[in-house]
């Protein structure tokens, strides 16, 4: 019995130095994407023209990762292997009525039950993007808003980064969220710019508010109905409604 254990383990060794010797070779490039997407873990994505150009939406079963632009379906590849360590093949199907609905303004964003995967993020972080996701389209509110509803009034710097962070923009809609001083601010997705575009798409009006911030209006108020709000609370209807205050 000990003399066939020590074959055995002899014999083990012997494989185990064959296997060492031989010459390595990369796996195709393939072989991983491939393998996740036939389990049900591999990340796919969507190109989706946009009043901005065309966006990347890569998704997988955890839900909706990241939005970005790119040159090239290629760039977004490289980019998303880069920051999340992940391949990410084409989704050939057809992107989902309510995504497309999202991005076309059809739809609220936060009435298309769209799931998102956020690691990575800090509950901070992604307590901030929760409350951007139910700013309403054609309307907008400022950073400091956003930090008093979670909870953390004093930490308006702070929501402003987590902003600029936000992995899905669009879709989590930060460019509704403006400087507490009304004006439109910066956008990560392609500067003032593009976040003025997507504004103007969903009818909110963005050069009227860029005026209002430059006169120091911040509020409007009703002094028939005894209250105040943010310009566009409610619709970009409430800057024509009568008895208004500005302040």
């Amino acid at each position: 019995m000990k003399t066939n254990q020590k074959t055995t383990a002899s014999q083990t060794l012997a494989i185990a130095r064959s296997l060492a010797a031989l010459p390595r070779e990369r796996a195709p490039r393939s072989l991983l994407p491939a393998v996740l997407k036939r389990v049900g873990l591999g990340d796919t994505y969507w190109q989706i023209e946009t009043p901005i150009g065309r966006i990347f939406v890569a998704h997988s079963r955890a839900g909706i990762s990241m939005v970005s632009r790119a040159r090239s379906a290629r760039d977004f590849e490289r980019a998303f292997e880069s920051r999340t360590g992940r391949p990410i093949q084409p989704d050939t199907r057809r992107v989902p009525a309510n995504v497309r609905a999202v991005v076309a303004g059809r739809l609220r964003a936060s009435d298309a039950n769209l799931s998102f995967d956020l690691r990575g993020l800090s509950e901070f972080e992604q307590a901030v993007l929760r409350k951007a996701f139910e700013i309403p389209r054609g309307e907008v509110r400022p950073y400091s808003w956003i930090a008093r509803e979670i909870g953390h009034p004093d930490a308006v710097r702070a929501t402003g980064s987590a902003l600029a962070k936000n992995p899905v923009p669009v879709l989590i809609p930060c460019h509704r969220v403006v400087r507490s001083d009304g004006h439109l601010g910066n956008y990560s997705l392609g500067g003032p710019r593009n976040k003025r575009t997507l504004l103007e798409a969903e009818g909110a009006q963005p050069a009227t508010l860029e005026k209002l911030a430059a006169s120091g209006i911040r509020y409007f108020g009703n002094s028939e109905q005894k209250y105040f709000c943010f310009p566009t609370c409610g619709g970009i209807s409430s800057l024509m409604r009568e008895n208004r205050v500005h302040f």
